[in-house]
């Protein structure tokens, strides 16, 4: 993987509060999702790799180069600030062109461009619509429009969701998975992990200025060797279903729930996405239902970060 963003010893400082202390980073192609309670140093995180701070210790490289003194990293830049900053008295489109002109497009380009990525966030209907009167999901949808309209290579998104319905979620989930499949970097910074997971499955954890974990939410949560796996199975016969299941290496604790479900206790995914599906089919039992509440990204959240 070759990292487009790469922190090494990065340390921020606010006074006596340090925001990010040693955080050594690197984040390639693909949707990153960066995750961690209030004040862990997320939005400064997003701040130094967009060049509007300077680290206090460490470097910071943007595509090999300094986003605070190199001026060319800002055209390979794209960002969705979490808080809006908008002129409120232009249309939707005149803001995206404007902000677009700043990275070198003449009047036509700029609105061509903007044109085009208003289309992609589905506001060309609006495009006209004074901001002020905009919606809070049609105004997300702009901020969005403006971070992609000049074909950034690397996207930063704070809370890019934030505002809209459950069909404006929908469709940014699925931009936002675009982006990240045309080899751009995407970096989503958000609280509502469930809408993560449905972008990606690399994140990067952090709480108190410091990494606590980043890569693969199944590599991590694999890695925690002390937390089992409880898996819930709807079976039919979950009596007999359970008989068999004790005996299978891996499960530490078996509980019938009732006459059709069983909850496996277990420290091996491998064994709930294999094993115990394959014993239902041996003893002819159909799976009804398959779950684990240990198993996806808010439980690895809860156990790293909460």
């Amino acid at each position: 993987m070759n990292a487009a963003i790469e922190l090494r010893g990065v340390s921020k400082l606010f006074g006596t509060v340090r925001a990010l202390d040693e955080v050594s980073l690197e984040i390639g192609p693909g949707v990153t999702g960066l995750l961690g309670p209030n004040g862990s140093g997320k939005s400064t995180l997003m701040k130094l790799i967009t060049g509007q701070l300077t680290p206090d210790a460490g470097t910071v490289r943007v595509l090999d180069r300094n986003p605070f003194r190199d001026p060319q990293c800002m055209t390979a830049l794209g960002l969705c600030p979490e808080h809006d900053r908008f002129y409120e008295e232009l249309s939707g489109l005149d803001f995206v062109t404007a902000l677009t002109r700043l990275h070198g497009y003449n009047h036509a380009e700029a609105r061509h461009a903007s044109e085009r990525a208003l289309a992609r966030v589905g506001m060309t209907a609006f495009a006209s619509k004074p901001l002020r009167s905009m919606s809070r999901g049609m105004r997300q949808r702009v901020k969005i429009a403006q971070a992609i309209a000049h074909d950034p290579h690397v996207v930063l998104l704070d809370e890019p969701l934030t505002g809209t319905d459950p069909v404006g979620r929908a469709d940014l989930i699925a931009l936002i998975t675009a982006l990240g499949s045309e080899s751009r970097t995407v970096v989503v910074s958000s609280h509502v992990l469930h809408e993560v997971e449905a972008m990606t499955e690399d994140v990067v954890l952090i709480r108190h200025g410091r990494v606590r974990a980043e890569g693969n939410i199944r590599r991590l949560r694999a890695l925690l060797v002390d937390r089992p796996y409880r898996i819930r199975m709807g079976v039919g016969d979950a009596r007999r279903f359970a008989s068999a299941a004790i005996a299978l290496a891996g499960v530490s604790a078996l509980t019938v729930l009732d006459g059709a479900t069983v909850e496996v206790t277990t420290s091996s995914f491998d064994l709930a996405c294999d094993g115990l599906p394959a014993l239902a089919r041996s003893l002819g039992l159909v799976v009804g239902e398959l779950v684990s509440p240990d198993a996806d990204l808010e439980s690895l959240y809860r156990y790293l970060v909460a």
